[in-house]
C-alpha cells in the first residue's frame, strides 16, 4: 500500500484526538475500520506511530517525524485542491460532469439534468471506487460525486467535500429462486450463517460493517468471493453464493430479494461536491434532481414502495444544509 494523502489525515485525526476511537468518531468511520487502516499504514511505513494505553493515544518518535511531515503536506494539497479547483471550473461553466459508483439514482440523475439543461453536457464517470471520485472532485475533473457509505458514516471523510443525503435504504439479501429462505418476506441475518456470500469491489468501509452485523448476530461470515455485479447475480442465481443487495434491487428471473428483520445495514446514497469550487452554486438542483430520480425509481418497485410505507425513516431524504466532511447524520 502506498502512502496516501487521506492515510496522512487520518494520522493527524488520532493524534489531535488522542484516541483511535474519538478519531473514528470525528471521521464518521467505525472504530474497527479506522483501525485496520492503521495497521495498514504503519505496516507501510516501517513502524508503529501511536503507543496505546490507559491515558490514551500518543505518537512514538516515528509518529512525531510523521505528523511534523504531514502537518506542512495536507494545508499546500488543500490550497492546490482549491487553485485547480477554480482555475478548471472557470473554463467550463454549465457542464455536470458526475461521478457514481453502484446505484439506484445516477441513471435517472442523467435523464432529469439533460432534460433540464438541454444546452448543458451532461456526463457520467462510473466506477467501483468512491475514493477515486471524490480524488476526481477535489482536482476539478468531476464536479459531482454520486456515492454510497454505510449509515451514518460518509465516503472519504478526509476528502473535504460536503455531503447531501439522497436517500437511505435497508440492505436485503438476494438468494436463489430454490434456496431455503426464498419463500420468507422477512429473515433474521443470523439465519445466513455458514452461507458463502459474494460481493462486488468497494472501498468504502462495508465489509467491516457488515463483519461487525453478523458478529452481533451470533456468527462469522465466511470469507466471501469477490467478483462483477454479473458474476454474483449468476452465482445467486445458481445456489452458490447469497449477495447483499439494495433494496431497491430491480427483479431478477431466478432470484429473490429478501429483507433483513431488523434492518442492521443501512446504506445511504449521497451527493457530494467541493464547498470552494463552482459546482457548489448548483448543488441544491442537482440534489433535488437526484431524490426525484430516486422516487422514480422506487414508484416502479411496489414491494419495497410497501416496505418503505411501513418503516418511517428509509427512503427519500429532505434537501437541507448538507453534511461536513467529518461529519455524520442519520
Amino acid at each position: 500500500m502506498d502512502l496516501e494523502l487521506r492515510h496522512l489525515r487520518m494520522i493527524c485525526a488520532i493524534a489531535e484526538a488522542g484516541s483511535v476511537t474519538k478519531a473514528a468518531a470525528a471521521l464518521g468511520l467505525a472504530q474497527p475500520a479506522l483501525t485496520t487502516q492503521l495497521k495498514r499504514i504503519e505496516r507501510t511505513v516501517g513502524g508503529p506511530l501511536f503507543h496505546r494505553g490507559r491515558r490514551g493515544t500518543r505518537p512514538t518518535p516515528l509518529g512525531d517525524l510523521v505528523l511534523a511531515r504531514a502537518r506542512l503536506v495536507i494545508p499546500a494539497v488543500n490550497g492546490l485542491h482549491r487553485d485547480v479547483t477554480a482555475f478548471v471550473g472557470s473554463d467550463r461553466p454549465g457542464q455536470y460532469r458526475i461521478g457514481a459508483t453502484n446505484g439506484p439514482v445516477s441513471g435517472g440523475l442523467v435523464q432529469r439534468l439533460a432534460a433540464a439543461h438541454p444546452n448543458s453536457p451532461v456526463t457520467m464517470h462510473a466506477t467501483w471506487s468512491a475514493d477515486e471520485i471524490c480524488a476526481r472532485v477535489l482536482d476539478g475533473r468531476l464536479d459531482y460525486a454520486l456515492v454510497g457509505a454505510c449509515a451514518p458514516s460518509i465516503p472519504s471523510p478526509d476528502a473535504g467535500l460536503v455531503w447531501q443525503p439522497v436517500c437511505v435504504d435497508p440492505v436485503w439479501v438476494l438468494v436463489g429462486a430454490g434456496h431455503r429462505l426464498a419463500g420468507r418476506d422477512e429473515v433474521p441475518l443470523a439465519e445466513f450463517a455458514g452461507e458463502r456470500w459474494a460481493t462486488a469491489p468497494g472501498d468504502g468501509c462495508f465489509n467491516d460493517c457488515f463483519a461487525i452485523a453478523c458478529a452481533r448476530a451470533g456468527f462469522t461470515p465466511l470469507p466471501p468471493y469477490e467478483m462483477d455485479v454479473g458474476s454474483c447475480i449468476d452465482l445467486v442465481a445458481g445456489g452458490a453464493a447469497v449477495v447483499l443487495c439494495q433494496g431497491t434491487v430491480r427483479p431478477i428471473t431466478g432470484v429473490v430479494a429478501l429483507a433483513l428483520e431488523g434492518s442492521p445495514l443501512r446504506w445511504r446514497h449521497l451527493l457530494g461536491w467541493d464547498p470552494a469550487g463552482p459546482a457548489a452554486a448548483r448543488a441544491a438542483e442537482v440534489a433535488t434532481l437526484a431524490v426525484q430520480a430516486y422516487l422514480d425509481v422506487v414508484s416502479i418497485r411496489p414491494r419495497f414502495a410497501q416496505w418503505l410505507g411501513a418503516n418511517p425513516g428509509f427512503g427519500a431524504q429532505p434537501v437541507v444544509a448538507p453534511l461536513s466532511a467529518g461529519v455524520s447524520r442519520r
